[in-house]
């Protein structure tokens, strides 16, 4: 393990090394427009084409800053070796045949519970995978961005098992990654799971990143650290490849810095997938940035799902900002409605952990039968014997309940799975017909809390249960500050509604222009 972790480390730093190399021998950009931290896609796209930028320039640009900046947050867990070699690939196809599409030559970080078969490596966060063999392929979302022409650019770090391993846990930890930092105040947490995802992306390490959700990982972080985060309905995106939790709840979604990025990077991963059943049946849209329009509030009705609000006078005037300005652009807000979790709130955690055991064991028999870890029983003993690596700051209580569960034909199982689909889906589903609503609305979270390596996360209120447990999508929006720290406004709704989603989305943040840049403060300024 030490040896091929040493090398991985080498490889990164040789990449950056060279990278800085390089550099001094090339021109810099121009200094007129968008700064590339700041840039959009579409920015990216134009600046590429009249020949400003090349995927090359901008993928040295964001290496170097991960060098520097990512000093501070921990967010990037390993760059691609191969990236400026990718980059200039792209570059020579460009010149010769033109751009794939929107994406061509635009650098995306992945949260590192995604396959990639390269140089990079694929654990989770854990140790116990760092001397596994690499995937033999990739998975099938990064294929698909690898044909839309973008540049992998390299992995982010994530809540060790994307957050399923301790009640005490602290998101944004991992064994190989160590502590992912807030962007917007060094000392508060940036959630999780996709904490490295959502610290990058905010600081303008990547122009667009990969998460992945199961309740609340893609959303939470989006909303803490001031981004748009999409969780698409369970099966628009393939779940092959990526690090199992729950093949029920589990999928990748896009973390951007705009609704339009969010919608474009969505249009690449979205599609049908031999290897997931679940992409069978999926409508999914060529195009996401067809369904945006500034004017898409007009006439919408938004029911006000008030028991998601926090009692945190802090976010009071930025709730009420929002609220406003949707009413302002012509939404018809439906206020007050109540949407209740508590009666499967205790099933998904049985679902959970059920098929987390079940579906990591399958992943790591498919990818390596013949390793030390194979399955949870192997992961709790590697843990055990690497304590000091692995736990020292929390321990692995919620792999322990893991492997004490039946399989995925237990009747404790088969029951809990059962009251989840139909409370959640039962209970979004009927208070959108009975009200003729579009789509519902809720602060997505409250404002990054103070990092406590002792008693772990102090994480507040949050809307993501109802749209994770039904498999539904959610969109999260920048709608403000709240001390200084992001919060964001979430819309979520029926299975396959997206397009509609985004819409809404897009007309709020045009609406507001809400989301702010992180300046990296060591601590919030009084």
């Amino acid at each position: 393990m030490t040896t091929l972790l040493a090398r991985r480390t080498f490889l990164a730093l040789a990449a950056g090394a060279a990278a800085a190399t390089a550099a001094g021998t090339r021109r810099p950009a121009p200094a007129a427009g968008p700064r590339l931290e700041d840039a959009g896609l579409d920015d990216l796209a134009r600046g590429m084409a009249s020949g400003r930028w090349t995927s090359e320039a901008v993928t040295r640009h964001y290496l170097a800053r991960i060098r520097t900046v990512d000093r501070q947050l921990h967010a990037v867990v390993e760059v691609n070796p191969d990236a400026l070699e990718l980059a200039r690939s792209l570059d020579r196809e460009r010149k010769a045949r033109g751009p794939r599409g929107p994406l061509h030559g635009i650098p995306v970080l992945l949260k590192e519970n995604i396959d990639t078969a390269d140089r990079m490596l694929t654990t989770a966060g854990s140790l116990a995978l760092v001397d596994a063999p690499p995937p033999a392929r990739d998975a099938h979302l990064v294929s698909r961005l690898r044909e839309a022409g973008a540049v992998i650019l390299g992995k982010t770090n994530l809540s060790e098992w994307a957050n399923l391993r301790s009640t005490h846990s602290v998101s944004g930890w991992s064994g190989r990654g160590g502590l992912t930092r807030n962007p917007y105040a060094l000392d508060r947490n940036c959630s999780g799971s996709s904490s490295g995802s959502g610290a990058a992306t905010a600081a303008g390490l990547c122009a667009a990143a990969v998460g992945t959700e199961t309740d609340g990982s893609i959303i939470s972080p989006a909303s803490i650290c001031g981004l748009v985060g999409l969780k698409p309905t369970v099966g628009l995106v393939s779940r092959a490849g990526i690090i199992p939790l729950s093949h029920t709840q589990d999928t990748a979604g896009p973390m951007a810095r705009s609704v339009r990025d969010a919608a474009l990077l969505l249009s690449a991963l979205a599609g049908p997938d031999p290897r997931d059943p679940a992409t069978a049946g999926a409508k999914a849209h060529p195009d996401y940035t067809a369904f945006l329009d500034a004017d898409g509030l007009r006439g919408a009705r938004l029911g006000v799902v008030r028991n998601f609000f926090p009692e945190t006078r802090a976010m009071r005037p930025a709730v009420d900002a929002a609220l406003k300005a949707l009413a302002d652009r012509g939404a018809v807000l439906v206020d007050p409605l109540d949407l209740p979790t508590a009666d499967y709130e205790k099933a998904e955690l049985e679902v959970l952990l059920t098929e987390f055991k079940a579906d990591l064991a399958a992943y790591l028999g498919a990818r390596c039968p013949r390793h030390t870890v194979r399955d949870m029983e192997t992961l709790i003993a590697f843990n055990e014997t690497h304590r000091d690596r692995e736990m020292p700051w929390f321990g692995q209580e919620l792999l322990l309940q893991a492997q004490a569960k039946g399989g995925l034909h237990d009747p404790a199982y088969l029951k809990a799975l059962e009251t989840c689909r139909t409370l959640s889906r039962r209970g979004i589903d009927a208070l959108m017909d009975q009200h003729r609503l579009d789509a519902l609305i809720a602060p997505s979270g409250t404002p990054a809390w103070t990092i406590d390596l002792v008693n772990g996360d102090s994480a507040g209120m949050g809307c993501y249960t109802p749209a994770a447990v039904a498999g539904y999508p959610h969109l999260t929006v920048p709608a403000g500050l709240a001390a200084g720290l992001p919060v964001g406004l979430s819309f979520f709704g029926r299975a396959w509604s997206e397009g509609v989603l985004l819409k809404l989305g897009y007309a709020f943040e045009q609406a507001t222009r809400a989301r702010r840049r992180p300046t990296l403060p060591p601590t919030l300024r009084a």
